[in-house]
């Protein structure tokens, strides 16, 4: 018998190989994958700006980093005793307004970088919701509890939605013609939004993914958001708050991510560097003991190993 469904996806014609250069941004199920890239020191970056949720926010990003802007006084504001500004995520916010303006311009500087050299780059979509500025008519990235009547609430069409993602990607093809570019619509429910809410929201997004994915050359859809509701489909893949994947969750979506879309040649060197991850976080009983010594003299043979055939650091 068969107690559930389980996806089926495609492999990758494009697959990541060591060789590759990764970037991911948007919401922060991008973070989660980032972080397992990251772990198997695939050569990746994620979110200068820090986390960012909805697609004007990531569009406005790209050109803002592509254009060169340069941040100054006019883009941030204080509250609270913190320095802060609308296009990024409070990770970035500062006590000193002159180190969050050099801190913006420097993300600028690397989101620029990165999408101009990336050979794949992930961006995934958490929300149509957006908040927009009464005071500049603008839509923001992060309100940074600036309160709500500052700003209009409003759900992004399908339209303007293809519009913003077109955007994206014209941007980045005018760089980096050959970049691979793979959406992702965050499995992560925005239920403060509301139940009904929140599915209008995730509709909206996928059918404008869906959209523009088949008309454009080099742009894939990766099914995260199915995964977790239709694959998965269970409250014990999810934390404690019942709205985010929890690490079971994140597991199996990564095990269906590498099948996709990570070359088999990887996996010898990914195992190699899962070994040598493992033995530098293990904390030994008896640090003088033989065993121990004869298991540290593997972990740095594999390191060496490592450095000189693939360039991998730890």
């Amino acid at each position: 018998m068969k107690f559930r469904t389980e996806i089926q996806i495609n492999p990758a014609k494009h697959k990541i190989t060591y060789d590759a250069g990764l970037f991911f941004l948007g919401s922060c199920f991008s973070e989660n994958i980032f972080n397992k890239v990251d772990y198997f020191k695939f050569k990746s970056a994620s979110n200068p700006f820090g986390i960012l949720y909805n697609p004007a926010a990531i569009e406005n990003i790209i050109s803002k980093s592509l254009n060169g802007y340069t941040y100054s006084e006019k883009d941030v504001f204080e509250l609270n005793e913190r320095w802060h500004c609308y296009d990024s995520h409070s990770v970035l916010s500062e006590s000193n307004k002159e180190t969050l303006i050099e801190n913006l311009n420097n993300a600028t500087t690397k989101t620029s970088e990165h999408l101009k050299t990336a050979s794949h780059l992930f961006i995934t979509i958490g929300t149509a919701w957006v908040y927009r500025s009464k005071a500049s008519e603008k839509i923001v990235g992060n309100c940074h509890k600036v309160p709500q009547k500052e700003f209009d609430k409003e759900l992004l069409s399908i339209a303007k939605i293809e519009v913003l993602l077109k955007s994206c990607i014209s941007q980045i093809k005018a760089v980096n013609p050959s970049a691979q570019i793979v959406f992702t619509v965050s499995p992560i429910r925005h239920l403060k939004d509301g139940f009904v809410e929140n599915m209008r929201s995730k509709s909206h997004l996928i059918s404008a993914v869906h959209s523009i994915k088949d008309q454009i050359e080099n742009v894939s859809y990766f099914p995260s958001y199915e995964i977790v509701h239709d694959d998965l489909r269970d409250y014990r893949f999810y934390a404690e708050d019942l709205v985010h994947p929890n690490q079971m969750a994140i597991d199996y979506i990564w095990e269906k991510f590498q099948n996709t879309w990570i070359d088999t040649t990887c996996e010898p060197i990914m195992k190699k560097v899962d070994f040598v991850q493992k033995g530098l976080a293990h904390r030994p009983f008896n640090p003088k003991a033989e065993a121990h010594q004869t298991f540290l003299k593997k972990i740095e043979t594999a390191k060496s190993e490592l450095a000189e055939k693939y360039g991998i650091q730890f």
